[in-house]
């Protein structure tokens, strides 16, 4: 597997709008879209610095894996994201090695990239992405 580079940083808010206020207006990064990912009941916000993003993720539901997260843990990192070449080599690799998987088929995530997640279990409790962008 060839990882790429860290695409992104997830982190757990409560309300985009009020965490854009940090970091637009006090850090000066400038979010780059917000679009909502029905499938998993997540609003996102890309705020990108050079080749890595941070993902600003609210949760719009009750139920949202987000939401959730953020009445556990609170507000903060949820997960890393690394960007790979081949997504499907990536999973049949780690598979193969006995990797506890989250998601062992490529779905489609935010601004089109296809992801897929390792169980924090099996990544000494990060919840990883793994995620490829044509």
């Amino acid at each position: 597997m060839k990882i790429k580079n860290v695409d992104h940083i997830g982190v757990a808010v409560k309300s985009i709008d009020e965490a854009l206020k940090f970091w637009e207006a006090t850090l000066g990064v400038k979010c780059h879209g917000i679009e909502e990912v029905k499938e998993q009941k997540v609003k996102t916000a890309f705020l990108p610095i050079d080749d890595t993003e941070f993902e600003l993720l609210e949760g719009t539901a009750e139920d949202s894996p987000v939401t959730k997260y953020i009445e556990k843990n609170g507000q903060g990192i949820q997960h890393v994201a690394v960007r790979v070449e081949d997504l499907e080599a990536a999973l049949a690799e780690l598979k193969e090695k006995g990797v506890r998987l989250i998601d062992e088929k490529p779905r489609i995530g935010a601004g089109g990239a296809k992801i897929a997640f390792v169980h924090p279990k099996a990544s000494g409790g990060v919840l990883l992405e793994l995620c490829q962008r044509n």
